[in-house]
């Protein structure tokens, strides 16, 4: 006989998870239905999925704000690149082609324009 509460013999679903086998129905309006879509249509979210979120107080985490986070993500490590490249200018071809203190502030903004992404990046996260 499986232990269900041994995580090594829980069933698995399609997808990895728990199956989802139990359906529920909730009577609304049509008003409260097209509410409901457009809720969690503007999360990315099913409407089942949506529900089950709410129901169980769980954060819901739209699927844009999570690909802004990731193209951000990016942005942040081109920063990182073009800093890291004027870095090994500076070191190799100090004072060519500009004067080594603007390439230095310039460095320096990358940075700080990094530290911004990333402080942003948390505030997605942490909102939603």
């Amino acid at each position: 006989m499986k232990n269900v509460a041994d995580p090594e013999q829980a069933p698995v679903g399609a997808r990895g998870g728990r199956p989802r086998n139990r359906r529920i129905e909730v009577w609304l309006t049509p008003n409260e239905e097209a509410k409901l879509a457009e809720r969690a249509n503007v999360t990315g979210h099913s409407r089942s999925a949506y529900l089950r979120n709410v129901g169980l107080n769980h954060p819901i985490r739209s699927v844009v704000d999570l690909k802004a986070v990731a193209d951000l993500a990016k942005v942040n490590g081109d920063l990182g690149r073009v800093a890291g490249l004027l870095k090994l200018w500076l070191a190799e071809k100090r004072g060519q082609g500009a004067r080594s203190i603007e390439v230095e502030t310039m460095m320096q903004d990358f940075r700080k324009l990094q530290e911004q992404v990333h402080q942003i990046m948390g505030q997605i996260v942490r909102e939603k």
